[in-house]
């Protein structure tokens, strides 16, 4: 019983290598087309985006908190939340962000949307978040910034 107890940890540890392993050569292809892409920008970091509407309104700092509504998807198209489709919006604060929207989000103004791609390493790298987002996942956020706090 022993025997294959650890036989089927193996097993699994196997299953999550790979799974990272094409997860991170996806995320690098992914992001290697996309900075191709017309109206695609690419910061210093790696992080990629697009302004879908510029917006009129405040910037958020790194002090802030904001209210988004949000999609955010895998590069292989799976959906892992969509505000857009729900009354509720997102509020945080700029210090619990992922580094990927730390750097993004003061680029926008409220009422302004962008299509950010968070390469890995800027979003939660070889760890993953949970059951939804693998280790070494590139990240999809289609967001608007609907209001600043503070």
């Amino acid at each position: 019983m022993k025997r294959r107890k650890e036989k089927n940890q193996s097993s699994s540890k196997k299953r999550t290598r790979g799974n990272a392993r094409d997860s991170r050569a996806e995320s690098e292809e992914f992001l290697k087309k996309n900075r191709l892409k017309d109206g695609v920008i690419e910061t210093a970091s790696g992080l990629q985006y697009a302004i879908v509407d510029p917006g009129e309104g405040a910037s958020p700092t790194e002090w802030s908190s904001v209210e988004v509504n949000q999609r955010i998807l895998l590069v292989d198209g799976t959906v892992i939340k969509d505000t857009f489709r729900t009354p509720d919006t997102d509020c945080f604060s700029m210090e619990e962000a992922i580094a990927g929207l730390k750097e993004g989000l003061p680029l926008m103004k409220e009422g302004g949307r962008f299509r950010f791609v968070v390469p890995q390493d800027l979003a939660w790298g070889k760890r993953g978040a949970g059951d939804r987002i693998g280790p070494y996942a590139a990240l999809i956020f289609d967001i608007r910034l609907e209001r600043v706090r503070g």
